[in-house]
């Protein structure tokens, strides 16, 4: 719970206790607890459905990406493409869950520019990945639930954006 260990931590450092608003913030956060659990059950329940509906959006929109010479060509290349999309929706699920976009920005955006780089993988076609991504994970979920995961995918589109 990094919303919790982060308050109890600022108020620490300064010789504090918490304040009214930063209480309030995480009754906020603990009474939304439940509906952070349900959504990360549907997206990881979903995972392979949102994966193949990602994959099938960004390929109908770039099928360089799938002709010969491009970043997903091959069994292979797709196969590392798919695992990506995966790995970032668990992050995304790791946001959702804490409340935070801590380990989005630890794991899945700190050098991820390099990365991509080295392998020869257009950072826009990450972002237009992500943006497939949000887009399937979404529709699986109901207003209320995409009000809550939306932000995270953001967070690491947005993200990712900046590393271009």
């Amino acid at each position: 719970m990094s919303v919790v260990r982060d308050l109890i931590l600022q108020a620490d450092d300064q010789l504090r206790y918490p304040s009214g608003g930063e209480l309030r913030s995480m009754v906020e956060y603990l009474s939304r607890g439940a509906k952070r659990l349900e959504v990360v059950r549907l997206l990881t329940d979903n995972e392979k459905k949102i994966v193949e509906e990602s994959a099938k959006q960004l390929f109908q929109r770039r099928p360089d990406y799938v002709a010969p010479g491009g970043n997903a060509y091959g069994q292979k290349q797709r196969a590392q493409c798919l695992r990506d999309y995966s790995w970032y929706l668990r992050l995304v699920t790791y946001g959702v869950l804490a409340g935070s976009t801590e380990m989005i920005q630890q794991i899945g955006l700190v050098g991820a520019r390099e990365m991509y780089n080295s392998l020869g993988v257009p950072m826009p076609g990450m972002v237009e990945a992500m943006r497939t991504m949000r887009v399937a994970s979404l529709a699986l979920l109901s207003t209320d639930q995409a009000s809550l995961a939306g932000p995270y995918f953001d967070f690491l589109i947005q993200g990712m954006q900046t590393s271009t």
